[in-house]
């Protein structure tokens, strides 16, 4: 069992938002969804929260009402192996949403995202300043993140 689960607050749109995310990422399903009954206060018949997991991590989703929204200042970090998959998951996630710099997006129902290349912590970590300032300016110019770009970038230096 995991001990710290990430807890999503919706207005109403937790279902959709799980199928959304479910149909992304290759690893993931619903666990569990329990809907609303004749005490409300949602709908009847309407989701009330969901379990399911995104590449085996557990997530909670609840349709909690309007009274809150996300922001920036909390973000899931997505870290990626290969450019195509930086690709695939910046577009889908992207799709209704609004692209950010550095990795960053925000998805149609508001939730942060920072689609991240481990390579660009590789770089990020060489001892040899140069190196890693000329990574870092280089992916403080992109929106998503290229991992050419960053090894020419690290390879110039």
């Amino acid at each position: 069992m995991q001990k710290i689960t990430p807890f999503l607050w919706f207005n109403d749109q937790a279902e959709e938002a799980v199928n959304f995310y479910v149909s992304i990422f290759k690893n993931s399903r619903i666990v569990g969804v329990s809907r609303f009954g004749d005490a409300g206060p949602g709908p009847k018949g309407a989701v009330m929260s969901a379990t399911f997991q995104l590449e085996g991590q557990e997530f909670f989703a609840l349709n909690g009402g309007p009274q809150f929204q996300f922001t920036p200042a909390i973000s899931l970090f997505v870290s990626c192996e290969t450019q195509a998959e930086v690709d695939e998951l910046w577009e889908k996630l992207a799709a209704g949403g609004k692209k950010e710099r550095c990795g960053w997006l925000t998805d149609k129902y508001g939730l942060s995202w920072q689609i991240i290349p481990t390579a660009l912590g590789k770089m990020l970590k060489n001892p040899d300043p140069a190196k890693s300032q000329s990574v870092m300016r280089a992916m403080l110019q992109m929106q998503k993140i290229d991992i050419a770009g960053l090894e020419r970038a690290y390879e110039q230096a």
